[in-house]
């Protein structure tokens, strides 16, 4: 009754209950960049001593010098400019190598409550992304990517690689949407925005020409530095590897990154499509012609059935490109975790996601992990928080030792910005690197200390600062 009275009264009852919730006047952390710090003094180090504090000189954004902390000159901490770490761990800043913008919070928002998970499929993931597609409005957008990079950049984050998607339903919304997010954020985080083909390019009533269309248009815009496509859901093989072909050429003519959805199934019987994706580079030239845009291939669960000797020849197969594997883990052990009727009779329920860790070391190949979605049918739990997918890391992946939680931090970190070409992969903070860090823990309360990679690891903890370009975020 409420509801309807306020209606006949010209008030949108959905709309003001996303303002309430999703109040992006609450923080303003990409309109109010902060303070501009020229020195981080006593902070710990990845790799050094855990005894032992540096201090940290940051000029244009720049880290211009690291030296040794010595407690016995007097504290410069009552600068404005002067970030006291008290010991904690200053580290590398994090990075989403793989997060969908426009689908987030879809699950929270009173706009779509009633797009509720009934099966927990695939299918029904793609049904109701489609159908909330559909009620897609440019303020929407902007309110629920707001939140979803808000609360990124509050966990440490200051570099995205976000997905929009492109197709005859959202045609150029998600984009805009993304660019004003761009613009807004600037000061704050790099969103490197990827148009993306989430439906087929050469199935449907016309063979997707029109989607094609769009992608091109996409192509266009001077903010989309990223073109990505899903070719298992083409209607049969050989669609798929149009679909291959078509991207590739796209990504070489624009200069653009290329990021593929690709071999998402635990089916034996499937025929990878990765083989022709590294045909298709290499005939394409993409080492010679787009050599500085990277390649990253997301979700690939389908690998985690190769034997050695497949692994070995996709090593061989993959010789001179800038390849790059996203693990999703949370998504692709909810998405894979459901078994089809046949495996339901024999009491079969595979799990499957894509051992980026043993990816990395056994066969070198460049790797992340990426937290995919965050409140949607895909993904409905999780949050922004690329620590706690790097803990559940430590289960996920049986990486328990102080070398793996290494490893786990840079694949949301350093990995993760050299997948998508924002930077480099080394962990340790040197002179001469962009000034882009995250200080983990608050020495306000002991049990929150953060001394060393490990501990981050297995208990990220609530207390995070942000620090973009050397410049303290949100202060």
């Amino acid at each position: 009754m409420a509801g309807q009275y306020l209606a006949s009264r010209g008030v949108d009852v959905n709309k003001e209950m996303a303002r309430i919730q999703f109040d992006d006047n609450s923080s303003q952390t990409g309109e109010h960049a902060g303070r501009v710090l020229s020195k981080i003094i006593a902070a710990r180090l990845p790799r050094q001593e855990a005894k032992e504090l540096f201090d940290i000189t940051i000029a244009d954004g720049l880290v211009s010098s690291i030296e040794r902390h010595d407690p016995n000159i007097p504290s410069s901490n009552h600068l404005q400019n002067v970030l006291d770490a008290h010991g904690q761990l200053l580290a590398p800043s994090l990075c989403h190598a793989h997060v969908h913008l426009d689908k987030c919070f879809l699950l929270q928002h009173p706009k779509y409550s009633d797009m509720t998970i009934e099966s927990g499929s695939f299918k029904e993931a793609m049904e109701l992304g489609a159908k909330a597609k559909e009620r897609f409005e440019h303020d929407d957008l902007v309110t629920r990517g707001s939140r979803l990079i808000d609360e990124s950049i509050e966990a440490g984050v200051t570099a995205c690689r976000a997905f929009v998607e492109v197709d005859e339903v959202a045609e150029m919304k998600c984009v805009d949407a993304a660019v004003e997010l761009k613009q807004k954020y600037g000061k704050a985080c790099e969103i490197q925005i990827c148009a993306f083909a989430q439906l087929a390019l050469f199935s449907g009533e016309d063979g997707g020409a029109y989607r094609r269309e769009l992608m091109q248009k996409a192509m266009q815009n001077p903010n989309v530095h990223v073109l990505g496509s899903t070719p298992y859901v083409e209607d049969g093989l050989d669609k798929m590897k149009q679909n291959i072909e078509w991207i590739v050429e796209r990504a070489i003519e624009g200069e653009a990154h290329l990021d593929l959805h690709l071999d998402y199934s635990l089916e034996s019987g499937s025929t990878p499509m990765i083989w022709h994706v590294l045909e298709e580079l290499h005939r394409q030239k993409w080492a010679t012609r787009n050599s500085t845009r990277s390649i990253c291939l997301g979700h690939c669960t389908r690998l985690t059935l190769f034997t050695k000797e497949e692994w070995k020849k996709l090593q061989h197969a993959s010789k001179g490109l800038p390849i790059s594997f996203v693990g999703l883990p949370t998504s692709d052990l909810f998405m894979m975790g459901r078994p089809d009727a046949e495996d339901e009779k024999q009491g079969v329920r595979q799990r499957g996601t894509l051992q980026i860790p043993h990816v990395i070391e056994e066969y070198g190949f460049q790797g992340a992990i990426g937290i995919n979605n965050v409140g949607n049918a895909f993904t409905p739990y999780g949050n922004c928080d690329p620590l706690t997918l790097a803990c559940y890391g430590v289960g996920i992946y049986h990486a328990g030792t102080q070398k793996d939680t290494e490893m786990l931090y840079e694949c949301v970190s350093t990995r993760a910005k050299q997948a998508t070409g924002l930077g480099s992969a080394e962990l340790e903070i040197r002179v001469g690197g962009q000034a882009d860090f995250v200080l983990v823990g608050s020495h306000e309360k002991s049990r929150s200390e953060r001394r060393a990679i490990w501990e981050v690891i297995y208990d990220p903890g609530p207390h995070r600062k942000t620090i973009y370009k050397g410049v303290l975020l949100g202060s």
